[in-house]
């Protein structure tokens, strides 16, 4: 059986197979033929007996035509026969995608037979070389490390039955995963970063930047998920890309933090003093504007209780200002760190097979 193999991400892989069958018939034989006899007209194709198998993980079949009907039946002088047909098959894998895309997968090719039990029919691989791909086989997705061909038996209400499979082990190809979704990722990480060596007071810096890197890293995850099967469990991509959002929306929420602490409301002293009762008077509820025009003059007392205050509240400024300056210094050492705790810990995880 020799074959070419697509595997697309919906979990299903297509074969363009030439299926060779070969056995026994007594019949056949014959002392007047003394060379193969090849017949590949379908009307003579049928007149020969041929052992009814079937593909029991098939999901679509297609007997190729091109440029004639790809069958052919070669009857030999003692009576073996060979019997090769091109199909072309869509087969279901049953792939776990929870390492996607650093996963290995392991798909079967399944042939069996129909009618008959493993009293009448029993099938059996080729004793050297049964499964061959074509040369020069290459997949855009996949690398076929190994595969490995077994004899099996079906069990069921009717009888027993002979069957054979062929189990191909894959290895995905990352180097596209990497081009395409680590290392762009990876980027946005650190250039979300740069946020924290930009002075506190640069508000529309660097707020265009936490904003535009979490949309990227947004759009990015977005664009990787439309091109995938939907799954009810979470992949290392998923994994990947959860994180690296966290990092990003955590270096916007720093800054959101830190200015805050830069930009802390200053109490408006000179307001609330000018709405405190003057002379022993009762409070006033007049807003700042109105005692200023009322009271352009305003006590030796209050001045005084001002500049206290002014102290008082440039002693708070300084602490905060300067609690607001480490946090930006810890976070340029903090999040690089944590990062690359992260890709320690993924990487060898999910590279584990």
């Amino acid at each position: 059986m020799s074959q070419q193999n697509t595997f697309n991400p919906s979990k299903d892989y297509e074969v363009d197979l030439y299926l060779r069958q070969k056995w026994q018939d007594a019949r056949l034989q014959h002392p007047e033929i003394t060379e193969s006899l090849d017949l590949n007209d379908p009307n003579l194709v049928k007149a020969i007996w041929k052992p009814e198998v079937y593909f029991p993980n098939a999901k679509h079949a297609e007997f190729q035509f091109v440029t004639v009907p790809n069958v052919l039946i070669r009857i030999k002088p003692d009576g073996d026969i060979l019997y090769m047909l091109r199909l072309k098959l869509t087969f279901s894998c049953m792939m776990d995608l929870s390492k996607f895309p650093l996963d290995n997968q392991v798909c079967t090719m399944e042939v069996a037979s129909f009618s008959k039990t493993i009293e009448e029919l029993r099938l059996e691989w080729k004793s050297t070389n049964p499964v061959l791909m074509a040369k020069g086989l290459r997949m855009p997705q996949f690398e076929i490390v190994d595969i490995v061909p077994s004899d099996c038996q079906e069990s069921f209400q009717i009888g027993n039955y002979s069957c054979l499979v062929a189990q191909f082990y894959l290895s995905r190809s990352v180097g596209f995963h990497l081009v395409q979704s680590y290392l762009p990722t990876m980027l946005i990480v650190v250039i979300s970063w740069v946020s924290f060596w930009m002075d506190v007071d640069s508000v529309p810096g660097r707020t265009t930047l936490g904003v535009t890197t979490l949309l990227a890293v947004g759009s990015q995850s977005s664009g990787i998920q439309s091109g995938l099967p939907q799954v009810s469990y979470v992949k290392a991509i998923d994994v990947w890309m959860g994180t690296c959002t966290a990092f990003v929306f955590c270096a916007l929420l720093e800054f959101t933090v830190v200015n805050y602490m830069w930009r802390k409301l200053r109490p408006d002293i000179l307001k609330n003093l000018l709405t405190e009762p003057v002379n022993g008077g009762t409070a006033s509820s007049k807003s700042y504007e109105e005692n200023l025009t009322a009271s352009p003059v305003i006590p030796v007392s209050v001045v005084k209780k001002i500049l206290q205050q002014e102290c008082a509240y440039s002693s708070s400024v300084e602490t905060n200002t300067v609690l607001a300056r480490k946090i930006d210094e810890y976070s340029r050492l903090l999040f690089p760190v944590a990062f690359m705790a992260f890709n320690a810990l993924y990487w060898p995880y999910y590279l584990q097979h």
